[in-house]
């Protein structure tokens, strides 16, 4: 049986206190990367990263509504999600800051079928084509389509409380 409850009139939580909740949640961490027209790279940290289907396999992930790469990520075609190995602490790090001059350097990658960088030593990582956004919020959900993928078995990077930690 449906039932319909109205709406709450106002939260009973600010957005601190939210934020707080949310991070009891462990996610994987990922890195996704993607090849802009001059040929240099860009990449971020993203731990809002979830399966969306099987067939068509689909994923998807969000990026703030804010972000000055966010154009960047919305016009590619392509772009790579990669799931960062309990050893690879650094590499979230290091694509998280802003002010990083350019992350890739030093970084060891290869290019996808596309062009796109796959970073050396991830547990997977998928090839996405840019399928669609959907504005929600204060962020923008991608939804990538899978086109090609690799998996490489081994510990997981985890985000729980504000801290990193790892599996097994």
């Amino acid at each position: 049986m449906n039932t319909r409850t109205p709406r709450a009139t106002e939260r009973g939580f600010d957005s601190a206190h939210f934020r707080h909740a949310l991070s009891q949640f462990a996610t994987g961490v990922t890195v996704i990367t993607t090849r802009l027209a001059d040929g240099t790279f860009r990449g971020l940290t993203a731990s809002s990263f979830n399966s969306v289907s099987l067939e068509p396999p689909l994923v998807l992930w969000s990026l703030g509504a804010g972000a000055n790469s966010l154009p960047i990520f919305s016009g590619n075609s392509h772009y790579v999600i990669n799931v960062l190995a309990a050893g690879q602490q650094d590499l979230a790090l290091r694509f998280s800051r802003r002010s990083e001059a350019n992350p890739f350097d030093g970084v060891d990658y290869e290019l996808s079928r596309t062009g796109q960088p796959i970073l050396k030593g991830v547990s997977a990582w998928f090839e996405c084509h840019n399928r669609s956004r959907y504005p929600e919020g204060d962020h923008v959900i991608f939804v990538g389509e899978v086109e090609e993928c690799a998996v490489h078995p081994q510990s997981a990077l985890l985000f729980h409380g504000g801290r990193f930690g790892t599996t097994g």
